[in-house]
């Protein structure tokens, strides 16, 4: 968040993560700030539907705050992913 900046419940932020094959729409929902988000899924029509009756700014994939270089390596080890990233990846068992 930046400090600088005073929260503002009315802002509401959409990042489209993925537009999937079965007509899915994965998302990142976020009220006042868009680095504090949900993620959330929905039919195209109705994800279509959210965004006009919330009134969201659209955030490009692109444009997420950067930590610096430190910080970033330490967030990244284990902190660093979303349950978007989770389903394309496995895991290995701790067995």
């Amino acid at each position: 968040m930046n400090p600088n900046s005073s929260f503002d419940p009315s802002r509401k932020y959409v990042r489209v993560t993925e537009l999937r094959h079965d007509g899915f729409v994965e998302f990142e929902f976020a009220i006042g700030e868009p680095e504090l988000f949900v993620e959330m899924i929905l039919p195209a029509a109705a994800f279509d539907e959210f965004c006009a009756l919330n009134k969201v700014s659209f955030v490009a994939d692109n444009s997420r705050l950067k930590l610096d270089a430190n910080e970033e390596a330490a967030e990244r080890a284990e902190w660093n992913w979303s349950l978007h990233d989770a389903t394309h990846q496995r895991f290995k068992s701790h067995e």
